[in-house]
Formats: C-alpha cells, sequence, structure tokens
C-alpha cells in the first residue's frame, strides 16, 4: 500500500469486511435440498478383482463342485438394464436412423443418400452380417 492513513484504513476494513463473510460460511445450515440422514454412499461398484474374488468364493463353498478356476472370462454378470446403443453400419457413429428397405441404420441423411440408398442386395447382407443382423432366406 501507499502508507497513508485512508488506504490503510480502507484495507482493513475490508479485511475486516472478508473475516467476517468467511466466518458466516464456516456456519452450517441445513440445506433445503438434501435431507438431514442422507449419508453419501461409500462405494457403489465393485472392482473386477473384487468380483473374481467373490465368484469364487461362490463356487467353491458350493458341496459336491469340483475346485474352480475364476478367471474374467468366467465371471456371470446380469444383464445391462440399460437399452443397446445403436450406432451406423457405416461409419460406426451413434446411428438415429434405421433404412426401411434394407434394415442398415446410418447416421444422417448424407450417408443414406450417398451409401445406403444406392447399395445393392448383397452389399447390404454383408453389413448386417458384421451386425450379426443378416437374415437367410431358404
Amino acid at each position: 500500500m501507499s502508507g497513508t492513513p485512508r488506504a490503510d484504513s480502507n484495507y482493513d476494513a475490508r479485511l475486516e469486511f472478508l473475516r467476517t463473510v468467511a466466518h458466516q460460511n464456516l456456519i452450517e445450515q441445513p440445506s433445503k435440498y438434501k435431507r438431514a440422514g442422507y449419508k453419501k454412499p461409500g462405494r457403489r461398484h465393485k472392482s473386477s478383482k473384487q468380483l473374481v474374488a467373490d465368484e469364487m468364493k461362490r463356487l467353491n463353498n458350493v458341496e459336491g463342485n469340483p475346485k474352480h478356476n475364476v478367471t474374467h472370462f468366467t465371471v456371470n454378470a446380469p444383464p445391462s438394464l440399460k437399452p443397446p446403443k445403436k450406432y451406423c453400419d457405416i461409419t460406426g457413429l451413434i446411428g438415429k436412423y434405421k433404412s426401411p428397405t434394407n434394415n442398415i441404420r446410418y447416421y444422417n441423411s448424407e450417408i443414406f443418400q450417398l451409401v445406403v440408398k444406392p447399395m445393392t442386395t448383397g452389399v447390404d447382407q454383408q453389413y448386417l452380417k458384421l451386425r450379426g443382423a443378416d437374415f437367410v432366406l431358404k
């Protein structure tokens, strides 16, 4: 500061104001958006190492079963509750649209006009086969 009495008093006043505001912020007031008894959950998901260990314990505690070798590939998980994502068969981006003639998913109208619409029957079946949605007429 410049050392003048007016500047020092102004500085002291601002410092005192900031201290009172900081003190007011330290006082905990119950939030109107959160329940009083709310506790933040500890851990929501188990790590893959814990899943493998739990699966090994479960399998080895069942009587009459031989010892199992549990790996990441043998652990069974329940199916997902979320619907599967649908991707464009051409670009790999999120496919919002599906062609009514050949069931190929596409990203936008430009892809449809340039690639999907002029596509021949054999080529569209190959794209569907990559996705696992092809159909074979007998």
